[in-house]
């Protein structure tokens, strides 16, 4: 997989990004199954999120990442979600150029810090990060995963 990393953020579906995307998550998550085509149809149509892909000099794609930018009542917060990079191209930048590429895209629609986590178990994934000037906040991550509430 010679050749130039580009990074692209996805307007509308296109042939090839669902089976592209599934390939993706299936190397990212073993619990989650892979988008459907409406699912990949409601992420590129919301406002909320913006999917960028990276590809190769032949466009193959190479890895994606999810940015979600949201209004809050303290101001307009940017997170960064679902960052994988194929197997096969991972150590040649292909993280960072979505990580920065995601930064660039916040900052254009007005967020002044980006937010991400990252397992400890995702060793390289953590090593990109501090370099591109994410730093590791004290904070704990709370999950919610039982029945909606009653009453």
């Amino acid at each position: 997989m010679p050749g130039e990393i580009r990074v692209q953020e996805v307007m509308e579906p296109f042939d090839g990004l669902v089976p592209a995307m599934a390939g993706l998550v299936r190397q990212l998550s073993r619990s989650s199954p892979p988008p459907s085509a409406a699912e990949v149809e409601e992420i590129v149509g919301s406002p909320a999120s913006h999917l960028l892909l990276a590809t190769d000099a032949d466009e193959t794609i190479v890895g994606m990442l999810t940015l979600a930018i949201f209004r809050i009542p303290t101001g307009l917060r940017a997170w960064i979600e679902d960052v994988v990079v194929d197997e096969r191209a991972r150590g040649r930048g292909v993280g960072a150029a979505l990580t920065n590429a995601a930064i660039r895209l916040a900052r254009e629609h007005g967020a002044r810090t980006v937010d991400l986590t990252s397992r400890p178990s995702r060793e390289a994934a953590n090593r990109l990060y501090q370099p591109l000037g994410f730093a590791a906040r004290e904070t704990n991550v709370y999950r919610f995963e039982g029945p909606a509430p009653t009453g």
